[in-house]
């Protein structure tokens, strides 16, 4: 730091600028630690903010607890699904029953899984939006955080009401399959159909209806129509047994459709048209003819997982003419692994008079697509055009496990196009019906357009075999572009808007 000469004529002269030198240094030392511990003291100060304010955040979270904040929001939005007697793992309606999964919970709601919804935001208002605000999922991840607290018995309002096994109420009617069917524990799967007679002497309208399958082990899904007697008379002419023969060779000849067990499929070697809508039916036929569309029976609902039940606001109704009989079509698979059998239902409410506009449903489809191997992002249409003036109510798109995305879009008589709906990311575990908010008018001549996409490569996890070209089929491995649309008129009107009607689900 400093030296001294060894020699008599320096040493006075030196030292006392040294030991200067040195008292400098050392007050520059001091400065320098009085410097450092003031830092050092503003930096413990700036760590301890933000363990404050996490402790005012986990005090704050403890205050928040399920019979006061978090109750509420399950009543309101999860409780219909989480109830006994429903497909949820547990039910919503009891800290006891909510608390085991509360981490889980945590993680659903926050990563916005639960509760289910999978329409892009930016197009169209549903009234059966499920999302939860923001707010609501900042309440149930502190409440999580916070030790999943159960709260005074005084904080926790009423449950909602629930008639035990409906959705829609108690049912005026309750129809059911004759008998239970026997569901064999292996093998491909099964669409049977059963014919359930009303009874009805003259004409009812229902306002509110529930298909229930009697087994959810092995129900995949369940489709009524309704099948009345002019209906039934024109389905079953009186020919010979030469003209039925005839008849029947050569409907097999122009159908591209065969008969697989209880399956119905597309042959392999079909005429493909992934672009339906270049098609003059749209799509929506299942004959080498492009230009027939399908004649099937008029649906009265449907049941698939996720789907809501159908309660219409008043002065809407289906009419179920007299002497109609209801066909079921069950759609059973063999998850179970073993013998199952099942009886399923359906609950009508009837409207109190009849309704000012009928409800009806059209089944927007392409049966002729193709999907090749390995495709990971294939393309197809549907079409349909509205030949009447009509109030489109309802959107529910359907696809099987190799679904990725679905956009459905109106293109009016003027050349205004909408986007209706777009699900960018289709879940077959969620048959959503989507509900508008509000009624969309489509006068005459509206083409709706439906445009589906699909991912037939090894990175779909759900995806049989990425082999194989795949074509419409009713099992879950074959595949469908089909989209239903719930629609009202003028029950005085004299046009018929479309078939209402829907075959293949």
């Amino acid at each position: 730091m400093w030296s001294v000469e060894r020699t008599p004529g320096n040493v006075k002269s030196t030292l006392p600028l040294a030991f200067a030198g040195c008292a400098r240094i050392v007050k520059a030392m001091k400065r320098t630690r009085i410097i450092i511990i003031a830092l050092s003291l503003f930096a413990a100060a700036l760590c301890a903010l933000p363990a404050s304010r996490a402790n005012e955040t986990k005090s704050a979270a403890k205050n928040i607890t399920f019979n006061k904040d978090v109750a509420p929001i399950f009543f309101k939005s999860c409780a219909e699904c989480h109830r006994p007697g429903e497909n949820a793992p547990f039910s919503a309606l009891s800290y006891k029953d909510v608390r085991p999964w509360a981490k889980s919970i945590r993680e659903k709601v926050a990563s916005r899984v639960m509760p289910p919804w999978h329409a892009d935001p930016q197009h169209g208002q549903f009234q059966n939006d499920r999302r939860l605000t923001q707010t609501e999922i900042d309440t149930i991840t502190a409440w999580v955080d916070g030790g999943a607290i159960e709260g005074a018995a005084k904080d926790l309002p009423p449950a909602p009401k629930f008639v035990e096994g409906w959705g829609i109420g108690k049912p005026d009617l309750v129809l059911s399959m004759p008998e239970a069917y026997t569901v064999e524990a292996t093998g491909p799967d099964e669409y049977q159909y059963f014919e359930v007679p009303t009874g009805f002497t003259e004409d009812r309208y229902v306002r509110a209806v529930e298909a229930r399958p009697g087994n959810r082990k092995v129900v995949h899904h369940l489709v009524v129509f309704i099948q009345a007697p002019a209906a039934a008379k024109a389905a079953a002419p009186k020919l010979s047994k030469e003209e039925l023969a005839k008849l029947r060779e050569q409907w097999e000849k122009e159908d591209i459709t065969y008969k697989d067990g209880f399956l119905q499929r597309v042959k392999a070697d079909a005429p493909v048209y992934n672009d339906g809508c270049a098609l003059p039916n749209g799509g929506g036929g299942v004959l080498l003819d492009t230009s027939k569309r399908l004649p099937v029976q008029t649906l009265l609902t449907v049941w698939a997982p996720g789907r809501d039940t159908n309660l219409w606001e008043s002065g809407m109704a289906k009419k179920i003419p007299a002497g109609s009989k209801l066909i079921f079509q069950m759609h059973y698979n063999k998850a179970a692994g073993s013998v199952q059998t099942d009886r399923s239902s359906i609950g009508l409410i009837f409207a109190k008079e009849p309704p000012t506009n009928l409800h009806n449903t059209e089944l927007v489809f392409n049966a002729y697509l193709q999907i090749p191997a390995g495709a990971e992002s294939h393309r197809a249409t549907a079409c349909w055009t509205a030949p009447s003036d009509i109030q489109l109510q309802a959107i529910m798109p359907h696809m099987h496990v190799r679904g990725a995305a679905m956009e459905v879009k109106a293109v009016y008589p003027d050349g205004r196009v909408e986007t209706l709906l777009n699900v960018p990311r289709y879940d077959f575990s969620w048959q959503t019906n989507y509900s508008l908010k509000q009624p969309m008018t489509a006068p005459k001549g509206t083409r709706f357009l439906v445009t589906a996409w699909f991912d037939n490569s090894a990175k779909n996890k759900f995806n049989p075999d990425p082999t194989k070209a795949v074509r419409w089929g009713e099992p879950t491995y074959d595949e469908m572009l089909a989209c239903f649309l719930d629609y009202t008129q003028d029950s005085k009107a004299t046009a018929t808007a479309g078939s209402g009607q829907a075959k293949q689900q």
